[in-house]
């Protein structure tokens, strides 16, 4: 009798399982983003600079990361496909996350030609990936089915938390689905369960319909959230452009927030932002973003709080008025495809009743960084 062995073989940074099933596969992939110097003002209440190996000890543009991805084609169109991956500091190797191996990603789900794409598990909310196409100008150019938008830890990055449901921007205990039709209409949905007997309080639901056209993109998404009890609402609508070396991103985000006996938190914020990207190994990134708040209670340490946390201070008495502006420009230079080097800074200015606890209680901050990028 003939025998069938299974091998595991490491190719140019993919993990391929061969042998009785031979359109099923498993990749090992990653990135890495080493912001080696970081340049930050009011870095502490006496308006000190700093400079640092790092952003607040995280890289400037994506979290270094590390994961599996695996595909199997069980006939008929259809595959089943997961994900688990593992987000970690370069610049001392520890876990971004103590305790949670996968805190990016641990799903699994299935593709269905007709259906489309349903996924079980830990996963980005469907508005954080869809915004992200509008949301800044380093993601896709296109809506799809594959996570991943917003760049990391700097002051241009907070739009991110109107795509949030009730555990953040990654839903834990959640159902998605996603299709992208052929004709360029793409459509996405996602529940997250509270997992209590309490079914409605800590959980939440989102919608976003777009198009692709032939040189655009535009749509815009919906999010319903429940913080303990408070229910939060974003509206979305945004787009882009594209246009031979470049494209133009633009988008708008309202949302309201409960709080309790005080008036409910109304937020206003729009973004513009551009790439270029020329014949040659150079690019170009410049945005700006304006976030206007009503009505906002601060959190326990007397700043404005993240939208969707359900992070205000339920004792607090007074609410606030504001808003904060940013401006980001960033270049990189492209060794290979999968290695870049990187020189970006943004300068955010605070207005009114608007506080963030980066700034140390001064109402602006510089931040510039240099780093290199590579994925495997």
């Amino acid at each position: 009798m003939k025998k069938t062995y299974r091998t595991l073989a490491l190719t140019a940074g993919a993990l391929v399982a061969s042998g009785a099933h031979a359109q099923s596969s498993v990749q090992l992939y990653g990135l890495i983003d080493m912001t080696a110097l970081a340049y930050t003002t009011n870095a502490n209440a006496a308006g000190n600079h700093v400079i640092a190996m790092g952003h607040d000890g995280e890289p400037w543009f994506s979290g270094s990361r590390w994961g599996l991805r695996g595909a199997e084609d069980i006939g008929g169109g259809n595959k089943i496909i997961f994900t688990l991956e593992s987000e970690f500091v370069g610049t001392n190797g520890n876990m971004e996350d103590p305790g949670q191996i996968f805190d990016r990603d641990s799903w699994v789900g299935l593709v269905n030609p007709t259906v489309g794409q349903v996924t079980v598990g830990f996963q980005d909310t469907v508005a954080k990936d869809f915004s992200g196409l509008y949301g800044d100008p380093y993601t896709s150019s296109q809506f799809s089915t594959k996570e991943g938008a917003y760049s990391n830890s700097n002051n241009f990055k907070q739009l991110v938390f109107y795509a949030a449901g009730p555990t953040g921007t990654r839903s834990e205990n959640s159902i998605a689905w996603k299709k992208l039709f052929s004709n360029g209409i793409y459509a996405a949905a996602d529940y997250q369960f509270s997992n209590s007997t309490q079914f409605a309080t800590g959980s939440g639901y989102q919608a976003a319909l777009g198009y692709n056209g032939p040189s655009f993109s535009v749509g815009g998404f919906y999010n319903h959230t429940n913080n303990g009890g408070f229910t939060d609402q974003t509206y979305s609508l945004g787009g882009n452009y594209r246009f031979g070396i470049g494209k133009v991103n633009a988008g708008y985000f309202h949302y309201t927030g409960k709080q309790g006996s005080l008036p409910e938190r109304e937020d206003n914020a729009w973004t513009v932002s551009f790439k270029l990207a020329p014949h040659g190994p150079l690019d170009y990134e410049l945005g700006y973003q304006q976030m206007h708040v009503k009505n906002a209670a601060y959190n326990a340490d007397g700043n404005i709080p993240n939208a969707n946390s359900g992070a205000f201070d339920t004792t607090a008495t007074t609410v606030h008025n504001g808003y904060k502006e940013t401006v980001y420009a960033s270049t990189f230079y492209h060794l290979s495809k999968r290695t870049e080097l990187y020189l970006a800074a943004d300068y955010m200015k605070l207005h009114g009743g608007y506080t963030v606890a980066g700034t140390n209680g001064h109402n602006s901050q510089l931040e510039v960084a240099t780093g290199m990028r590579t994925r495997f």
